[in-house]
C-alpha cells in the first residue's frame, strides 16, 4: 500500500470513527441538545480535527441518515428478493411490514429518517451536495421498489389500473410514515385508551392501503 493510499485509508477510518461517536450523542442527547464538542469528545479527537472531516454537525446528522438508509435497503432488498410472492400485492405488504421491523430493530435510525422525511433539514446551509445528494438518492431508490412494484401490479392486474404508479407511491409513503410515526409516539396512549397494539395498528394501516390500492378482481384483504 502507497503512502497516499495509507493516508486515505487513515482519513476514512477517522472519518467513520468521528460518525459513530457522533451517532451516540445523537442518540443520547438528541439532534438539537448535542454540540460539536460533544461529537469531539466522544471521538477522541479536537473539534478542531472534527471541522477538517465535517462542515458541522448537519453534514454528519445526514451522514447518518445515510447510514440508516443503507440498513433499510438492506433488509428491503434481504425480503424481497428471497421472498416467494403470488403478486405484487404481496410484494408490497411484504415492504410495508420490512419497513416496520426496521421501525422496531432501529429505533434511531428511523427516527433520524423521520425527521428528515418530515422536516426541511436538506434545505439548510452547511450541508454540501454530496451528502444531500446521496441521501437524496437512497431515498429514491426505496421509492423506485414501490414505484416499480405498483406499475408491475398495474400490469399483471393485481393492482387497480386507473392509478398513477409515481402518486400511488407518494400517498402511500407518507401515509405509512406518519402510522411509523404514531406507532413509536404513542404506543402507551393506544395500548390504554384504544386497547390497541402498535403491531395492531400498522396492520390495520397496511390492510387498508392495500385494499385501497388492490384490484377488485383479487378479491379481499386478509
Amino acid at each position: 500500500m502507497g503512502t497516499q493510499e495509507r493516508r486515505q485509508k487513515e482519513q476514512e477510518i477517522r472519518r467513520n470513527d468521528i460518525i459513530e461517536a457522533a451517532e451516540k450523542v445523537f442518540f443520547e442527547k438528541g439532534y438539537h441538545s448535542a454540540t460539536m464538542d460533544d461529537v469531539a469528545k466522544a471521538a477522541e479527537f479536537s473539534k478542531r480535527t472534527v471541522y477538517i472531516y465535517f462542515t458541522g454537525k448537519e453534514q454528519i446528522y445526514f451522514e447518518i441518515m445515510i447510514r440508516g438508509y443503507r440498513r433499510l435497503i438492506g433488509m428491503l432488498q434481504e425480503d424481497l428478493n428471497n421472498g416467494d410472492f403470488a403478486d405484487a400485492i404481496e410484494a408490497i405488504r411484504r415492504m410495508g411490514w420490512t419497513m416496520y421491523r426496521f421501525n422496531r430493530t432501529f429505533p434511531d435510525y428511523f427516527k433520524a429518517i423521520m425527521e428528515y422525511e418530515t422536516g426541511e433539514r436538506d434545505f439548510q446551509k452547511g450541508i454540501p451536495d454530496a451528502s444531500r445528494e446521496e441521501c437524496y438518492g437512497l431515498g429514491e431508490e426505496i421509492m423506485g421498489t414501490l414505484i416499480g412494484l405498483l406499475k408491475k401490479g398495474i400490469a399483471e392486474g393485481s393492482v387497480r389500473a386507473d392509478l398513477d404508479p409515481v402518486k400511488t407511491a407518494l400517498v402511500s409513503w407518507a401515509c405509512i410514515i406518519g402510522v411509523f410515526n404514531t406507532a413509536s409516539k404513542k404506543e402507551k396512549y393506544m395500548q390504554s385508551y384504544y386497547g390497541t397494539t402498535a403491531e395492531e395498528l400498522v396492520s390495520e394501516s397496511i390492510a387498508l392501503i392495500i385494499s385501497s390500492i388492490q384490484s377488485g378482481r383479487e378479491g379481499k384483504v386478509q
